[in-house]
């Protein structure tokens, strides 16, 4: 893959740095040479990236020309955005209040070159700066109040401006920044597309247990991926992807929803994408666009301060009382009765100006089914754990059990229950969703719809066994080659 280094004028350019090809923004611009490249990394080190300058259009045509540009056109915005600063200083509190801990002065710079700063003692503040801002070369600003530091500003450095002593820092820095494997993912390869799986071992909610994670990586390299797990500490890296796969329990407030965000502004396939995790993750919004449609669910009120009387005339008791935002059944609690209601409710709403209230529907078992592409992919009955009203039950002590399963073709699925999930489904998007379905003698309700639903090895897998992980990559795939090609996608599965 070609490496260019774009500036202003390569005559002024201070450094050496084996490996690139130091190119003028003009050339870059206006030469078919480099418009008819097929695969490059561009590094943008104009002078300036504000709006419609010669800087903003070199990150603007990487982009259009199938390029991996640093910075991106959103790197460029969000350097520009005060709201975006605050928000990743707050973000960034603690790391800043450690890193920042022995200077004297109340007002500080940091100078970042590709991640890193000449004092070892700034590397990892240096590096989590980088990962939300990708810019080669970065300049933040602190400044220090009431005893707090806090990150004023961040803008890209002057190649010019870079002080003399630091250049063969630099030319360090980015010789490693360009042979790295990134931690401890493996190499990119020249062949096929770049899959990105955004996995947490730790995470005790995770979609998917570490088995069927390989077998997600066996089944993208099958297909022509180049697959690679990554972390929440790889943020920088999602611009050398053609696709991102999250695999973790995903939430709006959380680093899921920000890969999702930042990896469909640098042109990735993603699924999750920003908007199913969006609107899945909000019961609010799903108890209204369910109602709206006219799809059946448990007779439902949104909650707020001034209407709690109405859940005992309305539904009667036992109800269930649900924050909007919660997953794998926290946040979700069965009321008896009035007392109880006078006691949880006013807690819940602490967290939230709106809760959700629904009838109480009782069932041995919920429907699962997994919808991606629009099609049904795999459907599975989750029963209640022994003697609990859920099919998790959590302890006093934080165990987590959970009832049996059983996984059926969809072929042997009730025919309303597929129905009931694809009208639902398609209303969220063409991603991967789960629609959770209590079936009584009279109706098929949605529970829910969720945009990251369990694939485990041994159970969702249980019926298609490697042919489900094949289903999603080559779905992934297709979207990828759609994308690049600018073309209809090749054959669904």
């Amino acid at each position: 893959m070609k490496i260019y280094f774009v500036v202003n004028n390569p005559q002024s350019w201070p450094l050496d740095i084996p490996g690139v090809e130091v190119v003028s923004a003009k050339s870059y611009l206006t030469n078919s040479e480099y418009s008819s490249q097929r695969n490059a990394k561009v590094f943008n080190l104009c002078r300036s990236y504000r709006y419609q300058t010669i800087g903003y259009y070199v990150s603007l045509l990487a982009a259009a020309r199938g390029h991996k540009p640093l910075p991106s056109v959103q790197t460029i915005q969000d350097l520009k955005s005060p709201t975006i600063t605050r928000f990743v200083s707050s973000e960034l509190d603690d790391l800043i209040q450690t890193s920042l801990q022995h200077i004297q002065s109340n007002k500080f710079t940091l100078n970042i070159y590709f991640g890193y700063n000449v004092a070892k003692c700034h590397d990892r503040l240096s590096l989590r700066l980088f990962q939300q801002f990708q810019a080669p070369l970065l300049l933040a600003q602190f400044v220090k109040n009431d005893h707090k530091w806090q990150l004023q500003n961040i803008s890209p450095i002057i190649p010019s401006e870079i002080p003399p002593d630091h250049h063969d820092f630099v030319v360090h820095t980015a010789k490693e920044y360009l042979t790295k494997k990134r931690g401890n993912l493996k190499k990119k390869t020249s062949l096929g597309y770049d899959l990105a799986i955004l996995y947490n071992p730790d995470d005790p909610t995770r979609p998917s247990n570490d088995k069927a994670i390989q077998k997600f990586l066996k089944a993208a390299e099958a297909v022509g991926f180049e697959a690679e797990l990554i972390s929440k500490e790889d943020y920088s890296s999602l611009a050398e992807f053609d696709a991102l796969f999250i695999r973790e329990t995903t939430s709006v407030n959380h680093h899921t929803y920000r890969f999702a965000r930042r990896a469909l502004a640098e042109g990735l396939v993603v699924i999750d994408d920003p908007e199913s995790i969006l609107k899945c993750s909000n019961k609010v919004y799903l108890a209204e666009v369910l109602e709206r449609h006219r799809i059946s669910h448990p007779k439902t009120i949104i909650v707020h301060n001034d209407n709690m009387e109405q859940i005992a005339k309305t539904l009667g008791f036992p109800c269930v009382l649900k924050q909007p935002d919660g997953s794998f059944s926290n946040g979700v609690i069965r009321v008896e009765n009035e007392a109880q209601l006078e006691m949880v409710a006013p807690e819940l709403l602490e967290k939230s100006d709106l809760l959700i209230a629904q009838e109480f529907i009782p069932t041995t078992y919920d429907w699962r089914v997994a919808i991606f592409d629009q099609k049904p992919l795999y459907v599975c009955k989750y029963f209640m754990a022994r003697k609990h009203w859920q099919i998790y039950e959590r302890s006093a002590a934080g165990k987590t059990y959970s009832g049996k399963h059983l996984t059926l073709p969809v072929s042997m699925a009730p025919k309303k229950v597929i129905r009931t999930a694809l009208r639902a489904a398609n209303l969220i998007g063409n991603g991967l969703y789960g629609v959770d379905i209590k079936e009584t003698e009279k109706e098929c309700y949605v529970i829910e719809i969720n945009d990251n639903p369990s694939i485990d090895a041994g159970v969702e897998d249980h019926v298609l066994q490697d042919e489900l992980y094949h289903k999603i990559m080559n779905g992934l795939l297709d979207r990828v080659e759609s994308r690049k090609n600018g073309s209809q996608a090749r054959g669904k599965f």
